[in-house]
């Protein structure tokens, strides 16, 4: 059974330049390769991503379109965010707007379209902040379909105030962190393997609104 998951990394970073939340994102990769989940890892800020509650272009310039297809051909959707001032990225905001936008369309069964995926959520920082940014970003999810298994919620954050963030701090080896990237990791595959096995019925969550 292929499973597939969408990472999209929220960081204000490029690709191109060195993320801490991307450096978190690859310690729960490393398991999914283990158990040949085919992974994808985007990173919103490479692309131009325009205001607005819909999955449709909002400009000419609008690439979330691309994005929300392959969202849709994902079993596993994991968010990954900084943490500024305790909250989560602004990118991670915009991309959950779009994904709302998204949530009213239906799948073949005339269920919301995001039944049957899983979501979880990745989040780094240097202070406080982790659980506040992991349960607005899972509510979020949940709200709008996805199934949340239980601990799929991965972060580090290092003492409060400035200081080394997670590759500085070498994260990756606090013990905690590395136990709950493996338990997010084997939960979301879990999951994702049983929802495609056996998809939530349709009785009773049929929804009246246009399939996609």
């Amino acid at each position: 059974m292929t499973i597939n998951a969408l990472v999209l990394n929220c960081t204000l970073k490029k690709s191109s330049e060195p993320s801490n939340t991307d450096a978190l994102i690859d310690e729960v990769i490393k398991f999914f390769d283990e158990t040949e989940v085919e992974t994808e890892v985007i990173t919103a800020a490479d692309f131009k991503i325009g205001y607005g509650i819909t999955s449709e272009a909002v400009d000419q310039e609008d690439e979330w379109p691309d994005i929300f297809k392959k969202v849709e051909e994902a079993d596993i959707l994991i968010l990954g965010s900084p943490i500024w001032l305790g909250e989560q990225s602004s990118i991670t905001t915009k991309v959950i707007e779009r994904l709302y936008g998204g949530s009213s369309l239906t799948n073949e069964k005339g269920q919301y379209i995001y039944y049957n995926k899983v979501g979880g959520v990745v989040v780094t920082g240097n202070e406080d902040g982790a659980k506040h940014v992991s349960r607005s970003v899972l509510y979020s999810l949940s709200h709008m379909g996805f199934t949340i298994p239980p601990n799929v919620d991965t972060y580090w954050v290092g003492e409060a105030g400035p200081g080394p963030s997670f590759i500085e701090a070498k994260g990756y080896e606090n013990d905690f962190t590395r136990q709950h990237a493996k338990i997010m990791a084997y939960n979301l595959i879990h999951f994702a393997r049983m929802l495609k096995a056996h998809p939530i019925p349709a009785e009773g969550n049929i929804v009246k609104v246009q399939m996609h």
